[in-house]
């Protein structure tokens, strides 16, 4: 243990050098925006540096959505061994606003601490994380390793989540980490259990033919946008509940608390303004629905006249936790816009997307062998935290392979302000993690063996 450990710490120089390579590759996967060369540089970067440790077949397999996965596999040559999946993506978000950068988006820079730069956490970071625990070890795995590092995760177009099913066997293993997510906070260690599913929809409705004078025509003829602010209105109660008929609005979560404090803080919520719902904030974000409204069509108040509006739209995304369906969601979420539209106005409804949650098993000897790497690694035991937002891969190779251990993981923490301006990542994390990684993959050779 103690030289797994130094081993690790020796290697976060190299980690630092690798990660400042990843970083200044703009491998955002829309060419519009970015040319695509740079999305394919970093995938033969992951390539050559997968090869170097073992990987000897690691080659490029384009998707149904053109972009390149990295995939390759590594035996251990140990007769019966376990097979582990390790994955990640090499694709990032946009920088969005430069302005708001404080230090350059594409430039791996070190502030007070944390190194900043777009993908530093997510994802690049899991990827040396994966390096520098394949380095500890050197030739000391008793386990068979596959591993696939897409590059279009963040767009969501699906490639990798197409190519699972058609190609089961190359990936099939028994524990497959997802290396997209991360930790409660700063040195404390945790593994995502629950991820939400998602309903998104877009909501018209239209009281009239066309614009007609507020003062000749107002208090009598029916006001479209006012007939969607009061169904709006009518999906949360006081308290910020979510209220859609139908819909269990009072679960509670198992798994490790949020602090309302730290949650925050993390959420920037300003002083004097209330946290919503009457759960605790790991019921609200986990295990319970939550509607919130993405974008209004309506006159904007520069330019607006005394106009009685005929016509507005909402666009709405309804998160769902393990258990519920998107299909009942949906459903639900139809019905109840339907019926609390005012005044007989006509409601348009289409559906834009819907992803199905997940919830991970936790009784297996991969979780067994995680939860033991991590407290040893960190000192602490492993929280089961939820997340809120969707990763549709995971539910991809849940059903592709129904007997695998699946353990989402990562270098991420809510400082690390992932998709935003100044993302970063704390050193310390990778390092822990890389450890983590490893110890993992020594304990669950031995429990499988």
């Amino acid at each position: 243990m103690d030289e797994l450990r130094r081993r690790v710490a020796d290697l976060m120089p190299v980690v630092k050098d690798e990660l400042t390579e990843l970083v200044a590759l703009r491998s955002v996967a829309d060419a519009r925006q970015y040319p695509a060369e740079e999305c394919e540089r970093a995938a033969q970067w992951v390539l050559e540096k997968f090869a170097d440790l073992g990987f000897a077949d690691a080659r490029l397999e384009e998707t149904a959505d053109g972009s390149m996965a990295v995939v390759g596999s590594r035996p251990c040559g140990r007769a019966g061994a376990p097979t582990v999946l390790l994955y990640a993506h090499y694709d990032v978000q946009p920088p969005l606003d430069d302005q708001a950068w404080r230090t350059p988006p594409f430039e791996l820079t070190e502030v007070g601490g944390r190194w900043y730069g777009r993908g530093t956490a997510d994802c690049k970071g899991n990827i040396v994380m994966h390096l520098a625990a394949l380095r500890a070890l050197g030739d000391r795995i008793g386990v068979d390793l596959k591993l696939v590092v897409e590059g279009s995760e963040e767009q969501g177009t699906g490639g990798l989540e197409a190519f699972v099913p058609e190609n089961a066997d190359l990936l099939r293993a028994d524990a497959i980490l997802v290396c997209d997510t991360g930790n409660a906070a700063v040195g404390h260690p945790a593994a995502t259990v629950s991820l939400r599913g998602m309903v998104n929809v877009v909501v018209t409705v239209a009281s009239s033919a066309t614009e007609v004078h507020s003062g000749m025509f107002g208090g009598a003829a029916p006001d479209a946008l006012a007939a969607l602010v009061a169904m709006l209105a009518s999906l949360r109660d006081a308290a910020g509940n979510t209220t859609i008929t139908g819909l269990d609005n009072t679960a509670e979560w198992s798994g490790a608390p949020y602090p309302p404090e730290q949650f925050a803080q993390d959420a920037g919520v300003l002083d004097g303004v209330s946290l919503l719902g009457d759960g605790s904030v790991s019921d609200m974000l986990w295990a319970r629905p939550a509607l919130t409204i993405l974008g209004i069509d309506c006159p904007p108040v520069v330019g607006s006249a005394a106009a009685i509006v005929p016509k507005a739209a909402a666009r709405l995304n309804l998160r769902i936790p393990p258990g519920l369906s998107p299909q009942d969601a949906e459903a639900a979420l139809v019905a109840h816009l339907r019926a609390a539209a005012p005044w007989g106005v006509h409601v348009d409804i289409e559906i834009e997307a819907t992803g199905s949650p997940f919830e991970a098993s936790t009784d297996g000897p991969a979780y067994q062998a995680m939860a033991a790497a991590m407290e040893e690694s960190y000192g602490r035991p492993m929280a089961s935290l939820g997340q809120g937002g969707s990763i549709p891969l995971c539910n991809v190779f849940e059903e592709t392979y129904p007997g695998a251990e699946i353990i989402l993981m990562g270098v991420e923490e809510p400082q690390a302000l992932i998709h935003a301006p100044n993302e970063s990542v704390d050193p310390g994390e990778i390092e822990a993690m890389a450890l983590t990684e490893a110890l993992f993959l020594e304990r669950y050779a031995d429990l499988r063996g």
